[in-house]
């Protein structure tokens, strides 16, 4: 059955592309169109978590240091070398002496400089400055040389320098465009330059004709194509059919229904990256009335069967999870994994039972005159409903009611920093368990994005000891110790790990899916057109 609407499906597509307009017309030469679902709202790296500015910054930005296709080993970006002091809290970059910015600009140390103190200052309002550790100073001792000075030790510092809120600006820039920074232009050194941008519809960047100094991951060190396009079509269909008629050349945003099928068309070409690190995961807000009764919390986690829903909600374009960080990650811990209970209903509902849950006439359980209800919020997209509803399935089945509201995205993130409902569904990317477990458990972040409403003084100061240390072993054996706290307390549904997957045009070669921060392209650098 899945077989046959998957392949018709893709018969489909052929009829759903437009018969005028931006969308059919033929990929133009020498120039990559890039298709994705949705546009970034600005193009600041301080003022965006957004994937998709992500993606485009990537290109019209660097970094000090860049991550290999492991999403483990941090390698030279604009810095060619670096060192940390035996305290942990100072590390010393040495640039590149041949970056230029866009306009031609040499980059120095002063840029360095001035973009991380950017990031971090109060007044910029970065919803990740965290990212950057408690900075104390970052310095330009000379032209090539710069000072990264921390009030304590942040073990993962490197790491987080790779992703694009570290992408290094131009003062300049930043101080004649003023509020429109990032929407009407921006000078950066990446591979690629602003040229143009109609939002909710295109942006346009050009190469940039002196780049050689690109991530040692690639081949080469310039890009190989004049022109990169981002083409939103926010329909999926209409997406695969632009790929398929030669409108539109890559795409990292595929029906998880279409990517079998796709995968076999001897006309694209599809590549995965198996370090990818996105995961679905469903929250309880611990505090709130019957989700804060931990025998609630196991029982659900033992009702819900994660392989059922992830075959329903990402055919076969995702895992189940087996614990609540990806077993690629850094710091991953299989004892800690190893507590999270399996899909048992009748362990389930003995549970409920020996707690004093008892079944209802209508079959939902009651304690103490509390029925077993709460109410779930999320970001309304396919994917979130198909979870949500088979969850709600599930726990129907032992006897909890959960009532389902899902959000447009323009007023999903407002409700979900409010303390309204009891459950939420996210999804989200990360570098490490550290990463990942620190933005939602550390009990500062309470009431986002810890919206578990989580404060625990034994995760808090694993947490710091995870964030400090100084060695891997040291972070690893601390954040393990978060993963055997929070997997015992059941404080989440772990539901998936999604798989990357990137889709090429014939005339594409050298595409290959990275990942970082959910981004596909990266860089691009070794992309070249056919024709």
């Amino acid at each position: 059955m899945k077989k046959t609407l998957g392949a018709a499906m893709l018969a489909l597509t052929a009829a759903a592309l437009p018969a005028s307009g931006a969308f059919a017309q033929a990929a133009p030469r020498d120039t990559l169109v890039a298709l994705r679902s949705i546009d970034a709202d600005n193009y600041d790296p301080h003022r965006s978590t957004a994937r998709s500015n992500g993606e485009v910054m990537y290109m019209m930005a660097d970094t000090l240091v860049s991550l290999d296709w492991d999403m483990k080993t941090v390698r030279p970006g604009l810095a060619e070398s670096w060192s940390v002091s035996e305290d942990g809290k100072t590390y010393t970059f040495r640039l590149r002496r041949d970056v230029t910015f866009c306009n031609g600009k040499k980059m120095t140390a002063a840029d360095v400089a001035y973009s991380i103190n950017r990031w971090v200052d109060p007044a910029t309002r970065s919803p990740v400055r965290w990212r950057a550790g408690n900075v104390k100073e970052v310095r330009a001792v000379d032209d090539y040389t710069v000072e990264y000075e921390l009030n304590e030790p942040f073990g993962e510092l490197l790491y987080q320098l790779t992703l694009f809120f570290a992408s290094i600006i131009d003062k300049e820039n930043v101080e004649a465009l003023g509020a429109n920074f990032g929407v009407q232009g921006f000078n950066g050194t990446g591979p690629y330059c602003w040229e143009s941008w109609t939002p909710r519809q295109q942006l346009t960047l050009r190469r940039h004709p002196t780049y050689t100094w690109g991530p040692p991951i690639y081949q080469n060190p310039s890009p190989q194509v004049e022109r990169v396009i981002w083409r939103v079509i926010p329909e999926s269909n209409t997406r695969l059919a632009a790929l398929q008629s030669g409108q539109g050349d890559v795409t990292q945003y595929i029906p998880h229904i279409a990517v079998a099928q796709l995968q076999r068309l001897p006309t694209v070409q599809v590549t995965t990256q198996p370090n990818y690190l996105w995961d679905y995961f469903f929250g309880f807000k611990v505090d709130k009335p019957v989700v804060s009764d931990p025998a609630i919390r196991r029982a659900a986690n033992m009702a819900v069967n994660r392989e059922a829903v992830t075959k329903a909600a990402f055919f076969t374009a995702a895992q189940p999870m087996n614990g609540y960080i990806n077993p690629a990650a850094l710091g991953y811990s299989a004892e800690a994994s190893g507590l999270l209970p399996g899909h048992d209903p009748e362990a389930a509902r003995k549970l409920l039972e020996e707690a004093g849950w008892r079944a209802g006439s209508d079959g939902i359980r009651v304690k103490d005159g509390l029925r077993a209800s709460f109410t779930l919020y999320g970001i309304q997209d396919q994917v979130n409903r198909q979870i949500a509803e088979a969850i709600q399935a599930d726990l129907r089945r032992v006897g909890i009611e959960m009532k389902i509201q899902l959000w447009d995205a323009t007023v999903a993130w407002g409700k979900l920093a409010t303390q309204e409902f009891d459950s939420f569904i996210m999804s989200y990317p990360y570098v490490s368990a550290t990463d990942g477990l620190a933005l939602y458990f550390d009990g500062a972040n309470r009431p986002t994005p810890n919206r578990m409403n989580w404060n625990d003084d034994a995760t808090n100061a694993a947490l710091r000891q995870a964030r400090g240390g100084l060695t891997q072993e040291e972070r690893n054996t601390a954040i393990g110790q978060v993963q055997r706290i929070v997997t015992e307390a059941n404080t989440w549904i772990p539901v998936a790990h999604e798989n990357l997957y990137l889709a090429a045009s014939q005339r594409v070669q050298g595409a290959r899916a990275h990942g970082i921060y959910g981004v596909a392209l990266y860089k691009g650098l070794d992309i070249r057109l056919t024709r």
